[in-house]
């Protein structure tokens, strides 16, 4: 009996220590991957907007349209070319997103896959970009990949949202701030009170996948202009279909890989443990824990990518 309560003793000291490793690789491991991405992508963002080199003036109103307008008007930038441009491909740079209230400044990615939302928060390829006509909508982390979005509960009605695309600066002012579930894609739709509007989302509450939290903004436009004809990835535009499965989440990767990956680690513990335990020297504490460490590595970034993409 002693024997059994001292095995099982160790058994869930060496569990619990493995939580610990996997909880401190989320919180601040995955955040070194974003922090690099980060990096690149301002560099990227700031050769597409010099490469574009486009004169840019505020767009007229034409008869009878109306214009949203939140707060004091400000002058927003806006390019003269009539015609939407091609949507952006997935995970390239489309914007720079800056939340003053709460210490955000980070790069927006397109697409809402796992590799995206890694390299910062990403834009729902089916919605408008930032600056233009209708819904455009933003995922980002808010525990892990540096949690961009981590305090974005703290957002109240009036707090500024400012936004640069390559087709201009623009700002918005929060209006509202809900919680919804996972599937409900109703807040990607266009506001039939606004005309343009952005959407962040972001898991809640913070450390859990249960629910999103929303923050909804309102382009703030100057008299006499408005917003940009909208730019929609058609071929992704079944983010909007009326049932789909955890709209609000992103891609996730396959648990297969995981699992397996679970397996290998497992294994290569056993036999370390084993080995140690026959042959009790540093060497075989040393040549059992390299490739243990490797393993088990490998398995923590796996498992990262399977949790919810804007966990």
């Amino acid at each position: 009996m002693r024997r059994a309560v001292s095995g099982l003793g160790r058994v869930l000291v060496t569990g619990g220590l493995l939580v610990l490793l996997f909880a401190s690789y989320q919180l601040w491991g995955t955040g070194v991957y974003t922090a690099q991405a980060q990096d690149s992508l301002e560099r990227q963002f700031a050769e597409a907007r010099a490469s574009a080199g486009r004169t840019t003036t505020p767009t007229t109103l034409s008869p009878g349209a109306t214009t949203a307008v939140t707060g004091a008007p400000t002058t927003t930038t806006t390019t003269t070319t009539p015609a939407p441009e091609p949507p952006p491909a997935n995970s390239d740079v489309v914007a720079h997103l800056v939340i003053p209230k709460i210490g955000v400044d980070t790069y927006v990615v397109q697409g809402t896959a796992t590799a995206d939302l890694r390299r910062g928060p990403g834009h729902y390829a089916a919605t408008p970009l930032p600056g233009q006509f209708g819904n455009a909508a933003i995922a980002g982390h808010r525990t892990t990949y540096g949690a961009p979005f981590g305090e974005l509960d703290a957002l109240e009605p009036g707090d500024q949202i400012r936004v640069t695309t390559l087709q201009g600066s623009f700002e918005y002012r929060v209006f509202d701030k809900i919680v919804v579930s996972p599937n409900a894609s109703e807040v990607l739709d266009p506001d039939p009170e606004r005309t343009a509007i952005l959407t962040l989302t972001t898991c809640h509450p913070k450390y859990s996948a249960a629910e999103r939290l929303i923050v909804k903004g309102e382009l703030v436009v100057a008299p006499g202009t408005t917003a940009l004809p909208p730019t929609v990835d058609t071929s992704a535009t079944a983010d909007l279909d009326p049932d789909p499965r955890n709209v609000l989440t992103g891609e996730a990767q396959s648990l297969r890989p995981t699992v397996l990956a679970g397996i290998v680690a497992a294994l290569v513990g056993g036999l370390w443990w084993l080995l140690f335990h026959r042959h009790p020297r540093w060497t075989t504490w040393v040549l059992g824990g390299v490739p243990f460490a490797l393993t088990l590595g490998y398995f923590f970034v796996l498992l990262e990518r399977a949790l919810p993409a804007n966990y």
